[in-house]
């Protein structure tokens, strides 16, 4: 059976390998397809296609934005969009001016945290001679603070970007008005973790799924590797219910999430069949 994996990041972001390791181990797992999704950024997507043009994986661009709606922060998983397309630019800039804002103040919130921690120390884990969030991350990771990169949120990132006012990201409307206009889909992805619905009831759910359908979302993760069977159940009904595209995948960080394996989730649970990668394929009617 053909499978895929269309939730995946690299040490762009979050994750641990390299964009061209993540294709290799895609490779070696027995992909037919992948895209890259970090968050907030595509500096990665062009060698990622280049080594997945080179071993015979199809690929897909890929990005995970944190959209604001109402009161909560969700994460919007963006498929084959065109990042040359002009209101993608637009919308890619703000999210990078957004993601870089005020380092020095961050660094500074966190080191009075307790925290070793300077520009000079964090330049080396920097891309493209920039400090953004993911940056600072990496160079706490390298600390070996906690085993997961989650705490390292909880406790240092994340509370400081609040105090300094931060904690602001881009709307649902404009995010899915931009990724459509660049030939793109948006998938909700992991609806029931706390960067998503949980808290919610189902109808509570429900309810905001309907709206951000109608504020231009056009599907929902149907695989996710920790879904209960009651999640992926509640998933699938609002996929047919709101005739909504189905995507999924590993949501793989590596090292950074150990228990979670590329391409098939944790202890072999998901399988993302090419089918529906065929069917986002068809419905953004192009691959970048």
């Amino acid at each position: 059976m053909k499978f895929v994996d269309l939730h995946v990041h690299s040490n762009i972001s979050d994750g641990s390998y390299t964009p061209v390791e993540l294709i290799k181990l895609a490779h070696k797992t027995g992909l037919s397809a992948i895209t890259l999704s970090d968050h907030e950024t595509i500096a990665g997507n062009a060698e990622a296609k280049v080594e997945a043009d080179k071993l015979g994986i199809e690929f897909i661009s890929g990005m995970e934005i944190t959209v604001d709606y109402k009161n909560r922060h969700l994460h919007l998983v963006a498929l084959g969009f065109d990042a040359k397309q002009p209101a993608f630019k637009n919308l890619y800039k703000k999210i990078r001016d957004l993601k870089e804002a005020k380092m020095e103040e961050l660094i500074w919130g966190i080191k009075e945290k307790g925290v070793p921690i300077s520009v000079e120390l964090i330049q080396p884990f920097t891309l493209l001679n920039k400090i953004d969030r993911y940056a600072i991350m990496r160079y706490l990771v390298s600390l070996h603070l906690f085993d997961h990169v989650q705490p390292i949120w909880d406790q240092y990132l994340t509370p400081v970007i609040r105090q300094l006012s931060l904690n602001h990201n881009v709307s649902v409307e404009e995010t899915t008005t931009a990724v459509k206009a660049a030939g793109g889909m948006t998938s909700l992805a992991h609806f029931h973790k706390r960067l998503g619905l949980a808290g919610l009831n189902r109808q509570e759910q429900e309810i905001a799924i309907a709206e951000l359908c109608a504020m231009g979302l056009d599907g929902m993760e149907q695989y996710y590797p920790n879904y209960t069977a009651a999640d992926q159940a509640f998933a699938e009904s609002m996929l047919t219910k709101y005739k909504m595209i189905p995507t999924g995948g590993s949501d793989f960080h590596g090292l950074n999430r150990p228990e979670v394996a590329l391409g098939t989730g944790i202890k072999n649970n998901i399988v993302v069949p090419y089918t529906l990668y065929e069917n986002v394929l068809q419905y953004c009617q192009r691959t970048v």
